[in-house]
């Protein structure tokens, strides 16, 4: 099986699900995990999904319409569950007030409802299998419910009812393997035919598989495709990723993909999904037969591009150009970490690159991708050119270097949107745009205003640039009083 990623703002229409069905079919697989978190619109939880979120009906449709193709229901319903924590009828379940992605164990309403979701999901999918989720609970004990008690205590007295009530809903409970590994004592709340799904996307798998088989867990190994952590995606760590799993002959496989927001896109994941369900593990060769120019824009962006290092190369973590350009609301972050490489000969052999890519590009799908690096290296450089303006004492060829910006996110926000209703791609990446190109407009009219020097002194550009800006306040009190923003 693969697991499609709905969590990090997919909003798939019926149609793209029905492609997704054919193509995992086609590929080899039998199973196509649906990764939902607060992406299903629950009947218990009505507050919690958003626009284009995955409902019952259009499971039991596809479930019709493809029989031999299982739908695995993949929840989350410890860690991860931010996009509930959120909202505000969901903000009181938060272990801790606005920080993290954990819901507390022992609040006793988000108890209730979780039972009331395992079995509403129970209830829609025809699957023996129901996914409860269980990764990356670092929070556990931090709140006043759960502070002093041991973090293996807290885990299982949480998962154990769950569990039991999949079983009585006559499904075969799963849940992630990382905390169990880091919580052994947890291990004595599982009942031993939970099927746990075991990953590692960096280093041999090989020892923790182990631990867990010599627990007595049957297994699923998940390799993943290094898409999340990549300008676009990683083949080559992909192909190391997938054959490291591969070659402990698992009983049960699970491709994962993850977060294709911030201009991932699924529609360029899918040759490598479908050669991976093929049993094949030289992705760059799949998308060669996808035709010459395909594989001449995948050479380029999944092998060429990292090659160059610097903030293309490999990560474990999302990728820093990326969420810094367009994740944490100040695209000025970009030129801040990354200004310096791009201006120099990486960004100049990057954009080089990139431009060679996108004339290669055969479809809208992969333009897009290409369009968002290059508009990355671009962004950073105008800020580049017009932070030396600036600091030369020249606002006014300051603020001319910066209007080029504008255009560079007006130029993505059609992108996201065209990604939105084609595939549905993430809607949030639409308003990320809009709100880098308000930055971009912001910072122009400060450099006009206060370059002159105008308070008695200039501001640094890195300051004058950032949000959080307000004239006289000198020493920038807010990032002096960093605690506040906590």
């Amino acid at each position: 099986m693969w697991s499609y990623d709905l969590a990090r703002e997919q909003s798939a229409s019926l149609e793209t699900l029905r492609e997704l069905c054919r193509r995992t079919l086609n590929a080899g697989y039998n199973a196509l995990g649906l990764y939902f978190e607060h992406r299903f619109a629950f009947e218990c939880a009505p507050w919690a999904a958003g626009r284009g979120a995955l409902d019952a009906a259009t499971v039991r449709a596809l479930q019709r319409e493809f029989p031999a193709l299982t739908l695995i229901p993949m929840m989350n319903l410890l860690g991860h569950v931010e996009g509930f924590l959120r909202v505000q009828e969901g903000s009181r379940f938060s272990e801790e007030r606005f920080k993290g992605l954990q819901a507390c164990p022992r609040h006793e309403d988000w108890r209730a409802l979780s039972l009331a979701m395992v079995r509403e999901v129970a209830e829609a999918f025809d699957s023996e299998w129901i996914h409860l989720g269980g990764d990356e609970t670092q929070q556990l004990g931090r709140c006043p419910r759960c502070e002093g008690a041991p973090p293996a205590s807290l885990y299982g007295e949480f998962y154990a009812p769950l569990l039991e009530a999949a079983s009585q809903a006559g499904k075969r409970p799963a849940l992630w393997g990382d905390m169990l590994l880091a919580h052994p004592e947890a291990m004595e709340a599982v009942p031993r035919e939970t099927l746990i799904f075991h990953w590692k996307y960096w280093g041999d798998p090989a020892l923790e598989a182990l631990r867990l088989r010599e627990a007595g867990f049957p297994l699923a190994l998940c390799p993943t495709l290094h898409a999340y952590d990549a300008p676009w995606m990683h083949l080559r760590l992909s192909e190391e990723n997938v054959r490291a799993h591969e070659a402990l002959e698992p009983e049960h496989f699970c491709l994962t993909t993850w977060e294709a927001g911030l201009f991932g896109s699924y529609e360029t994941m899918l040759p490598a999904i479908e050669a991976v369900g093929r049993g094949e593990t030289d992705l760059l060769g799949a998308y060669h037969t996808q035709g010459e120019a395909y594989g001449e824009w995948a050479e380029l962006m999944g092998v060429a591009l990292p090659a160059l290092g610097g903030c293309f190369g490999g990560e474990n973590w999302r990728h820093p150009l990326r969420v810094r350009l367009l994740l944490m609301g100040n695209p000025f972050l970009a030129w801040l970490h990354h200004g310096e490489e791009l201006a120099g000969p990486l960004g100049q052999e990057a954009h080089a690159l990139v431009s060679r890519a996108l004339a290669f590009a055969p479809d809208a799908a992969t333009r897009g991708v290409a369009q968002c690096v290059q508009g990355a290296i671009e962004f950073v450089r105008y800020a580049e050119e017009a932070k030396k303006a600036y600091a030369a004492g020249l606002p006014g060829v300051a603020a001319a270097s910066l209007c080029p910006a504008r255009e560079v996110f007006q130029n993505l926000e059609k992108v996201a949107q065209g990604n939105a209703l084609r595939f549905g791609g993430s809607l949030a990446d639409v308003g990320r745009c809009r709100l880098a190109r308000e930055r971009v407009e912001q910072a122009i009219l400060r450099v006009k205003q206060y370059g002159d020097g105008s308070l008695g002194y200039l501001p640094a550009f890195e300051h004058l640039t950032h949000p959080a800006f307000v004239p006289h306040d000198q020493g920038a009190w807010w990032k002096v009083n960093a605690w506040a923003l906590e």
